[in-house]
């Protein structure tokens, strides 16, 4: 059965009528450019073929309300009107941001019918959260005629994510869940909204983009996210900048000490990966070349911004002992995934020896798969 097909049927049978319509949108993995969309960096996300489907419809009352797949039996109805100060939690309260943004926002989106289906694995780093919000977004737009462009979707989902759930997270997940496009990497520009998509055909150089879910889920809502958002913020000030974007050149950071020099440094160094990486896919050259910077932003991440683990570093060793051209954790750390960029005919080898270490050490078994660049935020039917 189809996404498609499932989320209708599971419409049909909660609300007793069909959908108006069927929209996705995919989870992401950022090539690279960690933590760097909150100090208005660049970032290299792609699409992933897993995406998050909403089945939608017009129930012409003053009422929201949301099912899932992952909740059978499970209806959550909430008064357009209570949207803003409810206290309803869990899974619930991503798709009720995003209404509630857009009646924020003037938007006249009335009441709803929405059923989910969640294909981004939970907790793997790779923006589940977004892909949810993103769907409803792009269903909500389509359903009600909105005037909404793009950037004001991305603005809608993220302050969704941030206000109202209450995770202090930047605009690369919503970005890249809109905005991407098949076979193409996102080059994007925080700080000034500019991007291009970079061609990313790793196939045809024998190359595969390995995921390695290390089952140990992030929790972005804790605290220890936000105090690094903040600490970024503090070094910016000490230097008398807007943000950590303004400073290009890890010797300005000299008047920093401690921990803020270390998320400083981070940050500025990661900025020019990305713009190093992007420089790669553009030529000529092959895109092994790339795999140095990928292990350096994963050692970077494990030293200076101090979010990575003992599964995550475990994941990135093994890969690179298997042959990986470059490995590291992605999303915003503290659990989740990793990446490798391997030779196709080297990947089975490399799952091998992660599951194998994993064992080794008792941790709990990896979940691995191939990232293929695909399309970002769509109507299916």
């Amino acid at each position: 059965m189809t996404p498609t097909s499932a989320a209708e049927d599971s419409y049909r049978e909660v609300y007793g009528a069909a959908p108006d319509g069927v929209w996705a949108a995919p989870g992401r993995v950022n090539i690279i450019g960690e933590h760097t969309d909150y100090n208005n960096g660049f970032v290299l996300p792609i699409a992933l073929p897993h995406a998050a489907t909403c089945a939608a419809g017009i129930n012409g009352t003053d009422e929201v309300r949301v099912a899932s797949l992952q909740r059978p039996g499970e209806v959550v109805a909430e008064p357009l009107t209570s949207l803003a100060d409810n206290e309803v939690a869990g899974w619930s309260r991503y798709p009720l941001g995003v209404v509630h943004e857009y009646g924020r926002r003037g938007h006249a989106a009335r009441g709803v019918n929405l059923v989910l289906d969640g294909a981004v694995p939970v907790g793997a780093g790779l923006s589940s959260s977004a892909a949810i919000e993103c769907a409803v977004a792009v269903a909500l737009r389509d359903l009600f005629s909105l005037k909404v462009s793009d950037d004001d979707l991305i603005a809608l989902t993220s302050a969704a994510e941030n206000d109202y759930v209450g995770a202090p997270t930047g605009t690369l997940d919503q970005s890249a869940s809109i905005l991407c496009t098949d076979g193409h990497a996102l080059f994007l520009d925080v700080g000034t909204g500019e991007r291009s998509q970079v061609p990313f055909d790793l196939a045809s150089a024998g190359l595969d983009l390995l995921v390695i879910d290390t089952n140990t889920p992030h929790r972005l809502v804790a605290g220890e996210y936000a105090q690094r958002r903040r600490q970024c913020e503090d070094a910016a000030a000490a230097l008398g900048v807007a943000s950590l974007r303004d400073i290009n050149d890890v010797a300005a950071l000299s008047s920093l000490q401690g921990v803020l020099l270390q998320r400083a440094r981070h940050v500025v160094s990661e900025n020019a990966r990305v713009l190093e990486v992007v420089d790669l896919l553009r030529s000529d050259q092959d895109p092994r070349t790339i795999g140095p910077n990928l292990t350096a932003s994963h050692t970077s991440l494990r030293d200076d911004f101090a979010v990575s683990t003992v599964q995550l570093d475990t994941a990135v060793a093994t890969a690179l002992d298997a042959g990986a051209f470059g490995a590291r954790m992605v999303g915003g750390g503290f659990g989740g995934s990793a990446i490798a960029l391997v030779d196709t005919d080297r990947t089975a080898a490399t799952v091998d020896a992660v599951v194998k270490r994993f064992a080794a050490e008792d941790f709990t078994a990896p979940r691995t798969f191939v990232a293929t660049p695909s399309a970002g935020a769509r109507r299916l039917s």
